[in-house]
């Protein structure tokens, strides 16, 4: 096979008509919407001040003008930077040019930046003044603003905790004004500020206004001192609970389908100890693109064939170079423990970097991986018991989740309780998954009533809090009412934007204030814009049935009868008699 492929860093999500800020569209990294819909606007502004900022918002609140915030990636999945179907005269600000580092107060360890500005710039400039923020996301190619409005976390259960909003000293916002104020208001909330808890997390970059800079609380620079240990899963329910309280910056990786988990054995350690690590995770370095397009078709051919033998024994070979490679981290070849500074171990994204013929793997532009992700948090008090079903469901068909570990497993991180409204509401672990997704939005996926069944599992049995920059439309059914402030925070939103000009129709599903996350239509499930109660909804022309879960009885998921080994004529009968 001959791909011709050209490649180069991510593009920038929004396209307007002819070279003009006119008839624009805006996606995802990604290139697609849990719903594949194409978001459209009116018109795209990029400002470069807050001053610029405010006569943006004064004008567009002037003419009762609807707006969203973009970011220069646009990593989030779900539809939070769209613009109401249908609305024919919607602006997007986008944060790419307020890109600025404003101060760093080395005395009291404190920065303050542009909301535009990638969580790689802060990194670096703070690590020239000798400081580093303590936690941070693992992935460097976020915008400070997306990430603190979307509750991006490391992990630790230590401190304030790994989400970066619990370490805002003060925010600037822009919000809509009437008429005596000139259409437009900079708030200026300082940590302690009730409000602050509103705009800490707020569904993406804002639901409430323009976030303009951020001053954020850093530390003297530290090392840590890593080591990748490989055990069997079979005490990582009971080690789930403890383990994050043993090391500060603890996480796992597991890989189900092969019963093994990475742990990783993560703290600071005196300056002096020996040590110069760099982190270059090998998932986010550019990739040849012909090398991803083979990937891809290798496994599009695994899909069409139900070849799970397949795609086990390729991600058995994945997950061994991997270790093999220690994950991408570098440490002069002298092995476990690999000792770094903070500021080169806590995050990386090379792929930005991209020349001609390679990209980040997720590159819509070639051929390359194409996934859906689900990601939650389930509180510590609970997640023992998650992690026993799950393996309880792996046992009955452990090759059902080699897609799983082809994404390099579950990423389980630890987030602590937060006071933002719309926060972590208890010391909790979050599980990060990514798995394949069809380019045919009507094409079922192979054994993804496994995927399915741990979903609503999580969601459902055991109340977990959804990523709300990640996941699909299943994620958010009634997940508003498991936060005890979310009236709280409806009432800032209601003081600073009441004419909802940052709302839209998704924002407001989310927020419960709308009906509709759910899309009932012909093969909906498939996607995880429904759960099934038909058989329409899945695939029956392909084989695919509404059927009850495995394990989870309560669940509805999309089944092949014909690659399952149990009794599927028990759960058919389960579920036509409810």
């Amino acid at each position: 096979m001959i791909y011709l492929v050209n490649s180069s860093p991510p593009e920038d999500p929004i396209k307007c008509s002819y070279n003009t800020n006119f008839n624009c569209t805006i996606t995802n990294t990604y290139g697609t919407f849990p719903d594949r819909t194409i978001c459209k606007a009116a018109e795209a502004v990029f400002p470069t001040t807050e001053e610029e900022v405010i006569s943006i918002v004064a004008n567009a609140t002037r003419e009762n003008r609807k707006m969203k915030i973009a970011t220069r990636f646009s990593h989030s999945i779900p539809k939070l930077v769209c613009l109401d179907k249908g609305d024919q005269d919607g602006l997007l600000i986008s944060t790419k040019f307020l890109n600025k580092i404003i101060r760093i107060d080395e005395e009291n360890m404190m920065i303050t930046v542009e909301s535009g500005v990638t969580l790689r710039q802060l990194i670096s400039e703070a690590g020239k003044a000798g400081l580093v923020l303590p936690y941070t996301p693992y992935w460097w190619g976020l915008t400070i603003g997306g990430l603190i409005g979307t509750g991006a976390h490391g992990s630790s259960l230590w401190g304030l905790g790994s989400s970066v909003h619990d370490y805002i000293v003060q925010l600037r916002i822009v919000t809509p004004a009437d008429a005596a104020n000139n259409y437009a208001k900079v708030r200026i909330l300082e940590n302690g500020s009730p409000d602050l808890n509103a705009v800490r997390v707020s569904l993406g970059v804002c639901v409430l206004g323009v976030v303009s800079q951020v001053t954020l609380k850093l530390e003297r620079v530290f090392k840590r001192s890593i080591t990748f240990s490989e055990r069997d899963d079979s005490n990582l329910g009971e080690d789930a609970v403890t383990f994050g309280r043993q090391h500060e910056f603890a996480d796992f990786t597991w890989y189900q389908s092969q019963r093994k988990v990475i742990y990783r054995i993560d703290d600071r350690v005196p300056n002096g100890t020996p040590g110069n690590a760099l982190n270059d995770f090998i998932g986010f370095r550019s990739t040849p693109s012909f090398v991803l397009a083979i990937f891809r078709t290798l496994e599009e051919i695994q899909e069409s064939t139900n070849d799970a033998g397949g795609k086990c024994a390729v991600a058995i070979i994945n997950t061994s170079i991997l270790k093999y490679l220690s994950y991408g981290w570098r440490n002069n070849g002298t092995g476990y423990p690999m000792v770094g500074f903070q500021n080169q171990v806590q995050a990386s994204g090379t792929c930005l970097d991209s020349l001609e013929g390679a990209t980040c793997p997720w590159d819509h532009r070639v051929k390359g991986l194409f996934f859906h992700q689900t990601t939650f948090t389930i509180s510590l008090s609970k997640v023992k018991g998650f992690i026993e079903d799950v393996q309880r469901l792996v046992a009955l068909e452990p090759k059902a989740l080699c897609v799983l570990d082809l994404y390099n497993g579950i990423l389980m991180r630890y987030v602590t309780t937060s006071n933002a409204y719309l926060g972590k509401q208890e010391d909790s672990l979050d599980f990060d998954i990514t798995y394949y997704r069809s380019k045919d939005p009507m094409s079922p996926r192979l054994f993804e009533d496994f995927l399915e069944e741990i979903e609503q599992l999580a969601f459902f049995k055991y109340g977990a809090l959804p990523h709300w920059g990640k996941n699909r439309n299943v994620a958010f059914i009634g997940a508003i009412n498991k936060y005890k402030n979310v009236d709280k925070f409806l009432q800032v939103k209601q003081s600073y934007d009441h004419l909802g000009l940052f709302s839209s129709e998704w924002t407001d599903q989310v927020l419960g204030l709308k009906d509709g996350l759910s899309i009932v239509k012909e093969g909906c499930a498939l996607e995880g814009l429904c759960i099934c109660s038909k058989d329409i909804h899945c695939a029956p022309n392909k084989g695919y049935f509404c059927r009850p879960g495995r394990i989870y009885k309560d669940a509805r998921v999309c089944t092949n009868p014909s690659l399952s080994t149990i009794d599927i004529q028990t759960r058919k009968t389960i579920c036509t008699s409810m």
